[in-house]
């Protein structure tokens, strides 16, 4: 397959401009179908915006925005959505007085309009879904919990599994481990290691043994800037890196 066949998203010299304060500053990457990819960088780095902007909340003051050669950059986020993006946050969105299944069903329903989503049951097309996704995702023995009992690291397992039920190509996923333990970080690699290849995946985080366990291509910003990009060994050996977001020379 060609590179040109392999690219899933391009983001061509994105500038995000507020009054004068650039959040992003001409940063481009790529990512390629089925590529697991960390962005990482120190506060204020521009990762956040970034994500924003692939979404479709934030608009790009110049550059673009290019999924599956579409070029997305002024599409609502809806219609992103529809195109095959889903974002899971930092802080967990699930429905606290749904079930992990019921939360599951709603991001799993092709026909999201509210009307259609409540009280009619979940479709037997896509209860094969949900079921895979929460085997998956660790919690089928807690489908029947409401979504505001489960542990904090349950949560962050219930939205990544609702990211992927809605069957998009590409998963933003913004400090997924935000919050937890070693134990439940080194299970949340596994879960997003076991994607590689089916999916293509963006992960926003600055926890360095997580992204160690990842063992993906990092890419570093800097004042809404690409920095660097290479192998977690790579980054690490960087000096720029090392002044910049580890916090000492190199």
């Amino acid at each position: 397959m060609s590179a040109v066949a392999d690219l899933l998203l391009a983001i061509d010299g994105v500038t995000v401009d507020y009054s004068g304060f650039k959040a992003l500053d001409g940063f481009s990457m790529t990512l390629n179908k089925g590529e697991t990819r960390v962005v990482i960088g120190p506060n204020g780095a521009g990762k956040s915006t970034l994500c924003d902007t692939i979404i479709g909340r934030v608009r790009p003051t110049e550059g673009r925005i290019v999924f599956r050669g579409e070029d997305i950059s002024r599409l609502p986020e809806q219609a992103i959505v529809g195109r095959g993006i889903c974002r899971k946050f930092q802080a967990p969105g699930v429905l606290p007085m749904l079930t992990v299944r019921e939360n599951m069903a709603l991001a799993a329903r092709q026909d999201r309009r509210w009307w259609k989503s409540f009280g009619l049951g979940i479709p037997a097309a896509d209860r094969a879904v949900i079921e895979d996704t929460l085997e998956r995702v660790g919690l089928i023995g807690r489908a029947e919990v409401p979504g505001g009992q489960l542990a904090h690291g349950e949560k962050q397992w219930l939205e990544i599994g609702m990211v992927l039920a809605t069957g998009a190509q590409l998963l933003l996923l913004d400090e997924p481990t935000a919050g937890m333990g070693p134990a439940e970080t080194a299970r949340t690699a596994e879960l997003i290691l076991s994607l590689g290849g089916e999916k293509s995946v963006l992960v926003i985080d600055h926890d360095m043994s997580f992204v160690e366990q990842l063992g993906a291509p990092v890419t570093v910003m800097h004042q809404g800037k690409f920095l660097k990009q290479g192998s977690i060994a790579e980054v690490r050996a960087d000096p720029q890196v090392a002044a910049v977001y580890l916090g000492h020379a190199a």
